[in-house]
């Protein structure tokens, strides 16, 4: 290393006349020749700095205050001085400045330490005080210093500690700094495998002993410095390999029988992190095994959480801490420093909006036929409702519908579509849950020829003891005997006065035209008889203390105790001829044959325990999250544990008060149709079964998730269904668009248009809403053609029901007869496709489409084949900017699932900036701040909405999806994605409760009431006399607005909570994102890191 120059004259903010200022002068005219010259005269200097520094407090300040020169002079003293007695001196002074480590580690003070370590190693004897004084100064200077590791490599600093460490076992004092520092050098991988390779693993082995009370200091350091080894797989191998799995489990038992007052929990848990380090590898966990460890830990597991982090790793739940998932893995680089932040979009020509449609006009004019509107003169008397049908024929495969015929939907018009016979509700007749091969089509076949039509009536006694097979290997439908009760005829109950959009007779006829991989034959309770919200409140769930823990433990107890675990499979989609296999009656009967279901196998492990899997979304590998089942044959007031074992995301509300969702069908024919929260015991925590390297995205070492509750049935002979969150059929929604016609006046114009089929053969549906003009006269035709467009999309992700919920909302508050929804319908025009991935919810997927692919990452550049939804849907946003009407408001509509309340992604130039420190001119930054306006006004009327959640970053990592290409390519500054939590709110009147499809619903209708303020604000005044009634009816009591709707009264100011959500961890795309509290006004230094999920 070069000597260190000082080139400036030693300068100070400190008084003149101060003692240490001038004695830093003195040894700063020393520094070179004559410091060697005169080495008397600078240990005096030096001794009485020292002095000084360790007497009086200021004299230190004054040596580090800011625009002192005075560690340069100390380090350059440190540096040319060849004395031993010297060097001392000027290391004992750094030390005593230590709170100031990271100023010594900036001035180059690490280099300086290690030339003089190894300088000193080459005496023989080295100097054990100077050896010590040099150990204890790098131990703190280590962890102050990102470069450590290297620089100790490089400078051959490893060498020397290695060897000292070897030359002194018995000697505590100096062995206990050399440690310390070991401990740091281990931190980098690299190192860590360099030491290994030079035995220092079998060294550490020979530090560390049996329980005693003495040097327990050095023991907790060496156990630190060994478990930072064994992070490396090469090094737990070698551990491996010297049978040290036993003796660590041995040293272990020892110091847990003899620590009884558990003054020494730290060595205790030294002790575990090794073993859990050396469990990382297959071997490692094979040899624990055989050494009886699962048994060692579990007996000594009483009061001591570390022992179950060997196999069950126990994180710890903080409700801030789910957002940013972090990868571990073990990766030798030097570079840390290098490390940049991929994920922040820094090229300000990419990040500013270009505004271009992509595509030629001439390609673009087919689109035309979808803005009617925009042309139309209104002299010839028309139907516009036009409605799309089930039956309708499509001129092209993929490509977008021109011409649909209206009519009303009718039985025969979907007959075209599917012949297949539909079990009515569930269960009568089976269907494998596969892809289309020959082999399940030959199977369908089969089944399909033993019902021609659907059984009639279903029966009351059918629901309470139904078969899944009439006996052996058939599969099909129990005919028409009534096994198990008196022959009632099943009564549907009569919600048509709580769900007006309701209609079961209606759903079948939609399911008959839905297309799904599996062909479904089934229709689930719940979809049938609809879900009306409860009027009780459901409060998160509090959580038991030790939960977590209890749980663990007794799935440790399956390895502990083999004989008393049934492993029993009662439901495999693996055997498509007949998932349900049949028992003596002891086990529950599982089904998910149904449309958006998702069960792949179901485990009995105990008498009243059962573990499920899940299938991954179609023509994916992974992506196990939504769940939509079926469970039966249960006993009343008997207490049943569900374990869901191959979860994905790394964290989850549910350990967070969200709880499940089940639905009683004995409870719907009582008259309560209806889904609530339920479960016990909640947690979600990792699991020890692993995910292969592809499931994974080629990451290894990543474990699967356990989703565990535990419940009780009220009702005898029930069947119940569980649902990650409120399920919101395909079918649903065609019923609903069906069922919106019923609410079109005369003054409301709707037309129901097919954007496009999708791969599986199902329509997308695009909707146009707004308001008749008054009359076919010029100026009032102008206007309606005038209006600015709204843009509105949904559910590109299947698992995120409730984005369909607050969709609904939406379309009721549309269609519904008040002065806000008639004032809404006239101050804009409306494009809404209601479902971006009918594929993914018929299947149930909980991301992707069939291609496979995550469709909100495919904006960018969609394939017509693979993506036609987002193919077509950009499509139409391309039209309108062509002709200079892109839409004033685009918003998709999205679920999070691990985030409370609903809040907003939007796109801002300044904030990205800001948070990615791109150098940039303040004409870069020059941006109207118009896209806070739309979140602003929700978080003052919408109860549910959290302003301080909300981010406008711009990440690269979501440069393909809707909000990020609507605003670049489209131009649309107010292109935004709305995140509405699955489990609840942790503030505003809704605060501590979980989140309801009411909720949801009024989320949805106040979406559309920020619009007509929005309208005002952004200074369109036509109609202002129903902007001033809009602005009259809200605040003030609730008003209904459609028949299922309401619009809350707002009994809260406006306010900002600032939430902290910066810790944890997915996502299966949880890229950090920024939180921005009141306007962009702020200091940038206060922007919280968010995750979104979409």
């Amino acid at each position: 290393m070069s000597r260190l120059k000082i080139t400036i004259l030693f300068v100070t903010r400190v008084p003149s006349n101060s003692r240490i200022v001038m004695l830093l002068g003195q040894l700063e005219r020393m520094n070179g020749e004559a410091m060697v010259r005169d080495v008397e005269t600078a240990r005096q200097v030096t001794t009485k700095i020292l002095h000084l520094i360790q007497t009086q407090e200021k004299s230190g300040k004054e040596v580090m205050s800011k625009g002192s020169s005075g560690m340069e002079v100390i380090l350059a003293s440190l540096e040319v001085s060849s004395q031993t007695t010297l060097e001392f001196l000027c290391i004992s002074i750094v030390t005593d400045l230590g709170r100031r480590m990271g100023v010594f580690v900036s001035k180059g003070g690490t280099g300086i330490l290690f030339q003089i370590l190894t300088s000193a190693s080459k005496e023989l004897p080295p100097s054990e005080e100077l050896m010590l004084q040099l150990h204890s100064l790098l131990a703190k200077v280590g962890p102050k210093d990102r470069k450590f590791g290297v620089k100790a490599r490089l400078s051959g600093a490893l060498n020397v500690t290695i060897s000292l460490i070897k030359q002194n076992l018995q000697n505590a004092k100096l062995l206990l700094p050399c440690l310390q520092v070991l401990r740091v050098y281990s931190a980098n991988s690299v190192n860590a495998i360099s030491l290994g390779k030079n035995g220092v693993v079998e060294l550490m082995f020979k530090i560390i002993a049996p329980y005693s009370k003495k040097n327990t200091s050095l023991l907790k350091v060496a156990l630190d410095a060994l478990g930072a080894l064994l992070k490396s797989k090469t090094n737990a191998r070698r551990a491996v390999d010297g049978s040290h799995v036993p003796a660590l489990l041995a040293l272990y038992l020892d110091w847990h029988r003899n620590d009884a007052r558990h003054r020494h929990m730290l060595i205790r848990k030294g002790l575990l992190v090794c073993l859990r380090n050396i469990t990382n590898i297959k071997l490692g966990r094979k040899a624990f095994i055989e050494a009886d460890g699962m048994r060692i830990l579990y007996n000594t597991s009483t009061g001591n959480n570390f022992c179950v982090c060997v196999l069950y790793p126990v994180d710890d739940v903080v409700d801030d801490s789910d957002d940013n998932e972090e990868t571990e893995a073990e990766t030798d680089t030097d570079n840390e420093e290098d490390e940049k932040n991929d994920d922040i979009e820094t090229d300000l020509n990419k990040l500013h909006p270009t505004k271009s449609p992509g595509r030629p006009f001439e390609e673009l004019r087919v689109y035309e036929r979808f803005f009617l509107e925009l042309s139309e003169d209104f002299q010839v008397t028309v139907n516009y409702n036009i409605l799309f049908l089930q039956g309708y024929n499509f001129e092209g495969s993929k490509g977008a519908s021109s011409t649909p015929s209206s009519g009303s939907l009718s039985s025969s018009s979907s007959s075209a579509r599917s012949t297949r016979p539909i079990i009515v509700p569930t269960a009568q007749a089976l269907s494998p849950k596969h892809m289309a091969t020959p082999a399940s089509q030959e199977i369908w076949n089969s089944i399909k020829g033993q019902h021609t039509q659907p059984p009639s009536p279903l029966l009351l006694g059918d629901i309470a003891t139904r078969r899944v097979g009439g006996g052996g290997s058939d599969c099909g439908s129990e005919g028409a005997e009534d096994e198990g009760g008196e022959g009632a005829v099943l009564e549907v109950p009569d919600t048509a006065l709580l769900l007006p959009l309701h209609d079961p007779d209606l759903y079948v006829e939609m399911v008959k035209g839905t297309r799904s991989v599996p062909q479904y034959a089934e229709v689930a309770y719940p979809d049938y008889f609809g879900h009306v919200a409860p009027t009780f409140k459901e409060p998160h769930l509090e959580r038991v203390y030790g939960v977590q823990r209890s749980k663990i433990f007794q799935d440790i107890e399956r390895l502990i105790h083999p004989n008393d675990i049934l492993d029993k499979v009662v439901y495999d989609l693996d055997i498509p001829s007949c998932p349900v296999i049949e028992d003596s009656g002891e086990s529950l009967k599982f089904n998910s044959q149904f449309e958006s279901g998702n069960l792949r196998k179901a485990i009995q492990v105990r008498k009243y325990e059962y573990d499920l899997v899940l299938n991954s979304d179609i023509n994916s590998n992974h992506y196990h999250q939504w769940f939509y089942l079926e469970v039966s044959g249960m006993r009343v007031g008997t207490t049943y544990r569900f374990n869901i074992i191959n979860c994905e995301k790394s964290n989850s509300q549910f350990n967070y008060g969200m709880q499940v969702l089940m639905y009683s069908v004995q409870e719907a024919i009582s008259g309560r149709p209806r889904w609530v929260r339920t479960g016990t015991d909640i947690c979600y925590y990792k699991n020890h079964f692993a995910r292969s390297s592809i499931a994974a995205g080629g990451q290894k070492g990543k474990s699967y998730f356990t989703l565990t509750f535990s419940t009780t049935f009220s009702h005898k002979d029930d069947v119940c269904y569980f649902a990650y969150h409120y399920p919101y059929t395909y079918s649903t929604l065609k019923m609903h668009l069906a069922k919106l016609e019923a609410l079109r006046t005369p003054h409301i114009y709707l037309r129901q248009d097919v954007l496009c089929e999708t791969l599986g053969g199902n329509i997308c549906p695009l909707l146009t809403i707004t308001a008749m003009p008054e009359s076919n006269s010029n100026d009032h035709i102008c206007q309606f053609r005038n209006r600015p467009l709204i843009f509105l999309s949904a559910r590109v992700h299947p698992g995120e029901t409730n984005a369909s919920w607050v969709m609904k909302g939406t379309l009721e508050f549309l269609m519904g007869t008040s002065p806000l929804a008639a004032s809404l319908r006239e101050a804009y025009i409306f494009k809404i496709v209601p479902m971006l991935n009918p594929d993914g919810v018929i299947n149930g997927n909980h991301r992707c489409s069939l291609s496979g692919e995550d469709l909100n990452r495919q904006w960018q550049n969609p394939n017509p084949e693979l993506h036609p939804t987002i193919y077509h849907t950009k499509s139409l946003l391309q039209y309108l900017a062509h002709i200079q009407r892109a839409p004033l408001v685009f918003c998709d509509y999205h679920g999070h699932s691990r985030k409370k309340n609903v809040f907003m992604y939007g796109c801002s130039v300044k904030e990205t900036v800001w948070q990615s420190n791109i150098s940039a001119t303040s004409s870069d930054l020059h941006e109207d701040l118009g896209y806070r306006t739309l979140p602003k006004i929700l978080s003052q009327i919408a109860p549910a909405f959290s302003m301080a959640s909300c981010s406008f970053v711009v990440e690269r990592s979501k440069e393909a999806t809707a909000r990020v290409v609507v605003w670049r390519e489209i131009g649309v500054q107010r292109s935004y994605t709305m995140e509405s939590t699955l489990c609840g709110c942790d503030q505003g009147k809704y605060k501590g409760l979980q989140i309801g499809t009411r909720e949801l619903e009024e989320m949805g209708a106040q979406f559309c009431v920020a619009l007509l303020r929005l309208k005002r604000l952004t200074g369109l005044r036509n109609h202002q006399h129903l902007l001033d009634l809009e602005s009259d009816i809200i605040g003030t009591q609730s008003k209904v607005v459609s028949p299922t709707t309401y619009v809350m009264e707002e009994d809260e100011p406006s306010f900002l909570e600032a939430i902290d959500y910066s810790a944890e961890s997915d996502n299966e795309d949880a890229e950090p994102e920024n939180e921005h509290g009141n306007n962009v006004h702020e200091n940038p230094d206060h922007l919280d890191q968010l995750s979104d999920s979409y």
